[in-house]
């Protein structure tokens, strides 16, 4: 593992004014990487909650900054947000003392594929895979289009590999559409692993409700919305489903940090 102790990492999220766990994983995978001495400092910064992405350089001592998105997929704020609200330009970016080195979005990262294999294993614990359909979760709609492709891509990795009888993808709002899920498989398992960063409206509310295994949303301040993780397996529709929490939530991003980091020095070493 490589030492910085000369730089500082900057987590970056989106956060939201709405959900107080959108914001979850970012600090806890700071906190993590944070434990373990290779940077100097390890900070968060956010879209929508403070610290704020804009004025985030002025909490950071170390002149060497990395910034990693903790995005799902490469799009609008990754291509745009960040870079406009950090100011940055092409490659390592001189911003005031810091010199700014921006990394690609942990969601782009080949790792995902065994991120997401490993927590559906996890959630159907000797379940056979080759009696199990799984499904990746995502958005969908136009508005988010890149999160619909990267989820697409992360099924095709997995599928490649042939250890599930099926491997599908599936989207809250547009076909193949999650709500239809029995439909779409074939298998008496079924698991499904939301493909977000954090648990939250979708995970903890909409999913469960178009799967099912809800009939209404329990409302956002209710107490009780995660023990719709840990009420599996559902006996429905004539299947076994299990439910995982967002793939956002699992500890190996923080390794999927380190890896980002090391790759853009990679590609800016002569």
């Amino acid at each position: 593992m490589f030492q910085k102790t000369d730089s500082a990492l900057v987590i970056a999220g989106h956060g939201s004014t709405l959900n107080p766990d959108s914001s979850t994983p970012t600090w806890k995978l700071a906190e993590e990487i944070r434990g373990r001495g290779i940077f100097g400092e390890v900070h968060c910064a956010f879209w929508k909650e403070e610290p704020s992405l804009r004025q985030i350089l002025h909490c950071v001592d170390r002149e060497d900054v990395y910034v990693v998105p903790n995005f799902i997929s490469e799009g609008y704020f990754t291509k745009s947000v960040i870079p406009r609200e950090l100011g940055l330009g092409e490659g390592p970016t001189r911003i005031g003392r810091h010199l700014v080195k921006y990394c690609d979005p942990v969601g782009n990262h080949p790792r995902m594929a065994e991120l997401l294999l490993k927590r559906a294993a996890e959630i159907a614990p000797g379940v056979p895979p080759e009696k199990t359909s799984l499904f990746i979760v995502g958005h969908g709609t136009d508005l988010n289009e890149n999160s619909a492709v990267a989820a697409k891509r992360e099924v095709d990795r997995i599928a490649a590999l042939g250890r599930y009888r099926e491997v599908l993808n599936a989207y809250m709002e547009e076909a193949p559409l999650i709500a239809e899920w029995d439909r779409l498989a074939t298998s008496p398992n079924v698991v499904v692993v939301p493909f977000f960063i954090a648990d939250g409206l979708h995970s903890y509310e909409d999913i469960p409700v178009l799967l099912g295994i809800a009939t209404e949303s329990p409302g956002a301040a209710s107490a009780d919305r995660s023990s719709v993780f840990a009420k599996n397996p559902y006996r429905l529709r004539g299947r076994t489903l299990y439910y995982a929490s967002s793939i956002g939530t699992e500890a190996g991003f923080a390794d999927v940090i380190l890896d980002q980091v090391a790759a853009f020095d990679a590609r800016h070493t002569a």
